[in-house]
């Protein structure tokens, strides 16, 4: 019966996590050492599952953003390895101490940061997230239920069968990485009721119609990943070669990942000087730009719709607006992003800051791409997922955010009168 299985599953999780924990930190440094050797070594039997996963969505005829976030090759491969090796190297922060204190009355307090015990992962088509996520709990001393997608089962159980091999090479338990073989969608909705209460946190990573129901059916807490309708703005004063790179990366770096620039917001004082050049090297590299009436003006493109405001395409495509000023972009940013990523161009640093301090997104950047919103490019060697919310983890959620805190109180004998 797929609940007893279920159950046995968060049981034997929970046994694990309670081993992670107490385990040395260096236990734990070797596991993740050993983690990057076995996907190399496993890399031909992973690569052969994924050219399996490939072909299925392609039969399906799968949408091609879809099979760039699923096809895995020898270099994106390496890249899962390398980004285990780095969090290998990472503080173990299990045990830091956040705060300390003394009372007038003697006692010594501590704030000191602990494992949340066991993770709950639901994800979607990309394969790499069982790593990194494997990979981050059991830095931050976790373990980690990963129910990846169907059309990613073949790659997930591959990576998954690499990744509990190293725990045993390391002398800890395999059960601290457990893959969810069913592929029954019945799997997701008990997870989201915890496991008989072995599940401490749930994380989804995936589209729109996932994190939704995650957020509406979970009854254990959900770090929330919202779909990244992220804003690029080339203020009056940006320069213009550093707008047309960062434009261009921004959206046409890798169209399909959370972090790609969807809109383009431009000044109307520099429209006519700065739309053209970043438009035509946009088109240059395959872009499909839709824009307003006052874009159109300037460049021709398709007229773009009210929904396109509001869309997360991950596809080559870009809506363009004018907007007066950068109070207006704010507020545009405001009422269509998803707090997740955006970003300003320009040489005026009052204007930056402004921007920085106004935007309520969970990453905002200054002359820089939105493609650099990633753990691995924040140094945490990989990310859980972005965090949209505004509880306990925002942004990139690495190994740091895959803890919570309790008090160590040192005392001599005192009693409350």
């Amino acid at each position: 019966m797929l609940r007893d299985e279920m159950n046995e599953l968060g049981r034997r999780a929970r046994a694990a996590a309670g081993a992670v924990a107490s385990a040395d930190g260096r236990a734990r440094t070797a596991a993740l050492k050993a983690m990057a050797t076995r996907l190399r070594e496993a890399a031909p039997a992973i690569l052969a599952a994924n050219v399996e996963d490939v072909h299925a969505a392609r039969a399906k005829a799968m949408e091609e953003s879809f099979i760039d976030r699923l096809a895995l090759d020898a270099g994106r491969l390496e890249a899962i390895a390398k980004g285990v090796d780095v969090v290998a190297g990472l503080p173990d922060p299990t045990g830091e101490v956040m705060a300390a204190w003394s009372r007038p009355n003697g006692l010594r307090i501590e704030r000191v940061r602990t494992p949340i015990g066991v993770i709950g992962m639901i994800f979607e088509s990309r394969p790499n997230v069982a790593a990194d996520a494997a990979a981050l709990a059991l830095r931050a001393g976790n373990a980690i239920i990963l129910r990846g997608g169907s059309d990613s089962a073949r790659s997930v159980t591959a990576i998954g069968a690499a990744l509990r091999q190293a725990l045993a090479d390391a002398g800890l338990p395999q059960d601290a990485v457990q893959i969810v073989a069913s592929t029954d969608r019945d799997a997701v909705g008990m997870m989201l009721e915890g496991l008989a209460g072995a599940i401490d946190v749930i994380v989804p990573r995936g589209g729109r119609s996932l994190v939704e129901r995650v957020q509406r059916d979970a009854r254990v807490p959900v770090f929330a990943h919202l779909e990244g309708v992220n804003h690029t703005y080339v203020h009056a004063a940006a320069d213009l070669q550093k707008a047309i790179d960062i434009s261009v990366n921004g959206k046409m770096r890798r169209v399909s990942v959370c972090g790609a620039t969807e809109k383009l917001l431009v000044d109307r004082d520099v429209l006519e000087a700065m739309l053209p050049p970043i438009a035509k090297a946009l088109e240059e590299r395959g872009c499909e730009l839709r824009g307003d009436a006052e874009a159109l003006r300037v460049w021709p493109m398709k007229r773009a719709t009210d929904e396109d405001w509001s869309t997360e395409y991950l596809a080559p495509i870009l809506a363009i607006r004018a907007v007066a000023n950068i109070d207006e972009a704010i507020a545009m940013i405001g009422r269509h992003g998803s707090h997740h990523t955006d970003a300003i161009v320009t040489e005026d640093q009052a204007a930056a800051d402004k921007f920085l301090r106004e935007v309520d997104s969970a990453i905002v950047l200054h002359n820089a791409s939105t493609q650099f919103a990633d753990g691995g490019e924040f140094g945490f060697g990989g990310e859980i997922g972005i965090a949209t919310g505004r509880l306990h983890a925002r942004g990139p959620v690495g190994a740091e955010q895959l803890t919570t805190f309790k008090y160590v109180v040192r005392g001599s004998g005192q009693t409350r009168p």
